[in-house]
């Protein structure tokens, strides 16, 4: 069976030359609150719904206003479009959304893709204090694996990559597009939000058009993660797939 996912247009944007964040919940749900925080810190606008029969069927109020389950915002001026959803994707899914955003790039002339990822951290508790979470990064071609050694970000030499980040950097190298995947230490039975900065950090050094301030990031960060255990609570029921968990 062939999945389809519409992308449902509400603005029109010029992104030629820009980049896209792909931000779809991962192990801590890192890069959910990441992509969440640049939406809000960069004051980014919805242009576009992506719709599916195998989405759940639910609308998110934000602002008193429904909106669709998964969704782009972009800001024209920086040339920046990121891809969110709060729900956990079931496995079906992956290679079509991320096809899906490979092609949109293409059709509006972005450059790159930047990928969002979490790496499970080994025997950390929620209240253990930890140093700074390890960023690593993986690039689908020569020039993107360039541009990660040069703004510093150690790449992975052997590792096993899955979800739509795995299928963004298999189809990126073999289309020629310039994915980076940037997976960020996270403690996995829980929202991380200070692992999610420390994504915003790295992905902030590849985006020279861009300057996020990470500080209420930081600050925020327990009251950002309990926020998302609420969510969790709530969409739980509607997830489609039982073995899906928010946060793994």
């Amino acid at each position: 069976m062939t999945i389809e996912i519409e992308v449902r247009k509400f603005k029109d944007f010029d992104l030629r030359g820009g980049t896209i964040i792909e931000g779809f919940p991962t192990v801590g749900l890192v890069s959910t609150i990441a992509c969440s925080y640049m939406i809000s810190t960069l004051d980014l606008d919805q242009i576009c719904a992506l719709e599916s029969e195998q989405f759940p069927p639910v609308s998110m109020v934000y602002a008193k206003k429904p909106k669709f389950p998964a969704r782009i915002y972009a800001r024209e001026d920086i040339k920046l479009a990121v891809f969110i959803t709060e729900f956990p994707l079931p496995s079906t899914l992956h290679r079509p959304i991320a096809r899906s955003i490979l092609s949109w790039a293409a059709e509006q002339g972005c450059e790159r893709v930047i990928s969002l990822e979490g790496l499970p951290a080994e025997n950390m508790e929620e209240d253990i204090p930890r140093e700074t979470p390890a960023v690593w990064g993986v690039g689908s071609t020569d020039e993107a694996r360039q541009e990660l050694e040069k703004n510093g970000i150690e790449q992975i030499e052997v590792a096993m990559i899955s979800g739509v980040s795995g299928v963004l950097l298999n189809e990126g190298r073999w289309r020629g597009i310039n994915v980076a995947s940037l997976l960020a230490e996270a403690r996995p039975e829980y929202p991380d939000a200070h692992a999610a900065a420390e994504l915003v950090k790295a992905a902030d050094l590849l985006i020279p058009e861009v300057e996020i301030d990470l500080e209420p990031l930081y600050e925020q960060a327990r009251e950002i993660e309990e926020s998302y255990r609420k969510l969790e609570q709530q969409v739980s029921p509607v997830i489609r797939e039982p073995h899906v968990a928010m946060f793994r």
